[in-house]
């Protein structure tokens, strides 16, 4: 059996090249201390790497500023539900697009600059877009979470983890969000969204095109998945309180 399952076919037979496959690869020089097949506590480090942007995905949502929807209306007049949605979908796509571009842009350089700090802040940077986007998601349907801005921010990001609408009968609060389920959760998205990105790396793709367009891909993916979720319970305008729009 071969040291690595992962290897390509061709670095299997003898006299080619100890390397893994092309996934693996990048995963070793994005994430920090983890080069060669063996490196010793390899998989440690990388749940470490993974445990510290969770952490800070975390610290980071409850100051993430929200629009509430009469903000919203406010400032995007006459516009539908739906158009006011694809409005917001449209904002966040360019966003992360752009995040991805400089992180793809970066490493084409001839010396890419500490890999796994610009890979983190990408991640945490999508992360910040998308929590913003699905919370002010939720306002236009009409279906904000109960609590605090705090306790809406950690709702936000455990749809954002889970990647749906969020269960307005059962808001979430900040001791469910720091629990061990959902900071499990949490680092299985980010590892996601980590290996999704990683040919973003190679220095044979269009690193800042590549990145744009797979940020816009995702997070345009993910707003669907998440309207599609918000539909089945929308509550329209006309039946909020009038403090809700």
């Amino acid at each position: 059996m071969p040291a690595d399952p992962t290897a390509l076919p061709t670095e299997r037979t003898s006299g080619a090249p100890q390397e893994r496959g092309r996934r693996a690869s990048l995963a070793d020089s994005a994430v920090p201390g983890t080069t060669g097949a063996a490196a010793p506590g390899r998989r440690g480090r990388v749940r470490a790497w993974l445990a510290v942007i969770a952490d800070r995905i975390i610290a980071t949502a409850p100051r993430i500023p929200v629009r509430d929807l009469a903000t919203l209306r406010a400032q995007f007049p006459g516009l539908t539900p739906e158009e006011l949605a694809d409005k917001l979908v449209a904002g966040a796509c360019a966003g992360t697009a752009t995040v991805g571009a400089g992180v793809g842009a970066a490493a084409m350089l001839p010396v890419p600059p500490a890999m796994p700090a610009e890979l983190a802040t990408e991640i945490t940077g999508v992360a910040s877009i998308e929590i913003k986007l699905i919370a002010e998601l939720h306002e236009v349907y009409g279906l904000r979470p109960a609590g605090n801005f705090r306790q809406r921010a950690m709702a936000s990001l455990t749809s954002w983890t889970e990647e749906r609408g969020i269960d307005i009968a059962k808001p979430a609060s900040l001791n469910i969000a720091l629990g061990g389920p959902m900071r499990r959760e949490l680092r299985q998205q980010i590892m996601k969204r980590t290996l999704r990105n990683l040919p973003n790396l190679t220095p044979f793709m269009i690193g800042a095109t590549v990145g744009a367009l797979m940020n816009r891909r995702d997070t345009r993916r993910l707003a669907e998945k998440i309207r599609k979720d918000l539909r089945t319970k929308q509550v329209p305008w006309d039946a909020l309180p009038a403090s809700d729009g």
